[in-house]
Parts: structure tokens; C-alpha cells; sequence
């Protein structure tokens, strides 16, 4: 689970606005995706784990949000095609993988953490063209890595 003030500061990135088409990778408990909801959004849910994805079902439904959408996957296991407002990953990248920006709808938002242990750098990347994106440096922060994701090749003799 994210820690609070890495939460706020992913919504207040992000700002969704009612309607917007939101995918989360990594519904976790729920919390992040009940807030996302919250703002209007339409909010589609991946996450890797069946048990924290019922956790998550069941979370939101005790608020009272059935509409959102929870789906045991693996977010780095093909690309639907599908276009979205914005995109948040509540685990990092240790390295940058551009599949998830190219999942933007023109003028949609990724935020996304990126780095190993001890630093991580927090951006918000956003789709100005169909062929063009441009990256904000927002904070540091150490998250959890996202399962399946690649690393930085270890030097070896």
C-alpha cells in the first residue's frame, strides 16, 4: 500500500476529472481506486493478485461503488488496445517502459515511479501529440516494484 503523503501527491497529479477513462495498475486494497472513482472518474482496475483484487471488489463495494471495474491480469502481459485519461501505477518501473504511455488518449496523464532502492523519481508524463509525450520530474520516493517488471541488468565479472 502506498504510503498517504505518495497517494495524495498521485491524485493531485493526476486531478481526474468526471468521466475521464482511468486504468490503475495495481488495485491493491481498493483505496486508491475508490479515490480515483470519487473524482468522477471511470476506473478499470489491474491487478496481478486474485486475492487483493477480491479485496478490492469487496472494499468498494462496501462504499457503495459497484461500477468499478477489478480484473485479475498481469498489466505487462500484452496491450489491449484500449486508450485511456490517465494511467497510474501504484508499483514501479525499475526501468521505464513506454508501453503504458502509448495507452494514452492525445492530452491523457501517467503517473508512474521510476528507479531502484534508494531513489526513485515520481513523473507525470503526458501525451501532447500522437507521436509526442513530455515528462515531469514531480518527487523521489521508494515504492515497491511491479510484478514481472524489468530491471537494470546487474554488472557481472
Amino acid at each position: 500500500m502506498l504510503r498517504p503523503s505518495v497517494a495524495g501527491r498521485l491524485l493531485q497529479a493526476l486531478l481526474p476529472r468526471g468521466n475521464e477513462r482511468v486504468l490503475e495498475i495495481g488495485a491493491g486494497s481498493g483505496f486508491i481506486t475508490a479515490c480515483l472513482r470519487a473524482f468522477g472518474a471511470q476506473v478499470r482496475s489491474l491487478e496481478i493478485f486474485p486475492e487483493l483484487a477480491a479485496e478490492a471488489r469487496r472494499n468498494l463495494a462496501s462504499l457503495g461503488m459497484q461500477d468499478v471495474d477489478v480484473v485479475e491480469a498481469d498489466a505487462l502481459q500484452g496491450e489491449s488496445g484500449a486508450r485511456y485519461d490517465a494511467i497510474v501505477l501504484t508499483a514501479s518501473l525499475p526501468v521505464y517502459d513506454a508501453r503504458f504511455e502509448r495507452m494514452l488518449e492525445v492530452g491523457g496523464r501517467l503517473f508512474v515511479v521510476v528507479g531502484e532502492a534508494p531513489v526513485m523519481d515520481a513523473r507525470l508524463v503526458r501525451r501532447t501529440a500522437a507521436d509526442a509525450f513530455a515528462a515531469t520530474s514531480l518527487f523521489e520516493t521508494v515504492i515497491d516494484p511491479l510484478v514481472h517488471a524489468a530491471h537494470v541488468p546487474q554488472f557481472s565479472f
